[in-house]
């Protein structure tokens, strides 16, 4: 219904689908920017940081488009909207995600999916079989990363109430730090996105591998390979974390 109700007006479709790109790209033209006057930022050329750009944008592009939306639940339960939902015979989570889907945000995933193609064809790497296929993979499963992400936010809404921020930090911003080297960050930093939240799965570790370049942390080789893993290992947690959520929740009372 949204969809159909957004291609309704073609133009402004279009217009909204490209202003969402064009502010996408002022990120990677700051980067851009900052390469004009470097050779290199924490060791990485500008393709490289390109690769890393595309695969984070593309990843948190498609679940942003698919699942966005589930950060308003923290407004519904204020508003006691969220009760309306639960006695239709959908669940309620799909009906969260679909609600007001923003076709528009497939801004986001056709800039990124640019600066990736534009990486990918300068990019100075032995490609081989392994590193061609790790690049969908990192980008599917990043973006399957992501969407655990924002399950665990909304589950965490039924408990602080309004999180949709704390969520963000970790989807948006998490998705900026991303686009950037991990040798940039202090190590602490780098450790805590990878083994406690692993944001560095989306495409740190793989885009490592494929690039030939050790891992700060000390990770084995295979875990390059380990992204569709370690989403599945987060998703599951995070769908339970919404369940309980929504059997424990008890209505605002309106």
């Amino acid at each position: 219904m949204w969809v159909r109700s957004t291609m309704a007006y073609r133009a402004s479709f279009a217009l909204a689908a490209t202003g969402s790109a064009v502010l996408n790209a002022l990120d990677f033209v700051a980067i851009f920017i900052m390469f004009r006057h470097v050779d290199g930022l924490g060791g990485f050329s500008l393709p490289e940081v390109a690769l890393l750009y595309g695969t984070s944008s593309v990843s948190l592009g498609l679940a942003d488009l698919l699942l966005g939306n589930s950060e308003r639940v923290g407004a519904r339960i204020r508003d006691g909207s969220l009760d309306t939902m639960l006695v239709r015979p959908v669940p309620v989570f799909a009906q969260l995600a679909a609600d007001r889907f923003a076709l528009r945000r497939v801004g986001r995933i056709s800039q990124g999916l640019v600066v990736l193609g534009w990486a990918l064809a300068v990019v100075d790497v032995a490609w081989t079989p392994g590193r061609v296929l790790l690049v969908p993979v990192m980008v599917v499963a990043g973006a399957a990363i992501f969407a655990a992400v924002f399950v665990a936010g909304a589950a965490f809404q039924f408990v602080a109430g309004d999180a949709a921020e704390v969520q963000n930090s970790f989807t948006y911003g998490g998705t900026t730090m991303l686009q950037y080297p991990p040798g940039v960050f202090a190590r602490e930093l780098v450790r805590g996105v990878t083994f406690v939240v692993p944001l560095a799965f989306v495409n740190w570790v793989p885009a490592l591998h494929v690039l030939g370049r050790p891992d700060p942390v000390g990770l084995p080789g295979w875990a390059a390979y380990a992204s569709p893993v370690v989403a599945v290992v987060a998703l599951v947690p995070a769908s339970l974390a919404w369940r309980a959520g929504i059997r424990a929740y008890r209505s605002t009372g309106s």
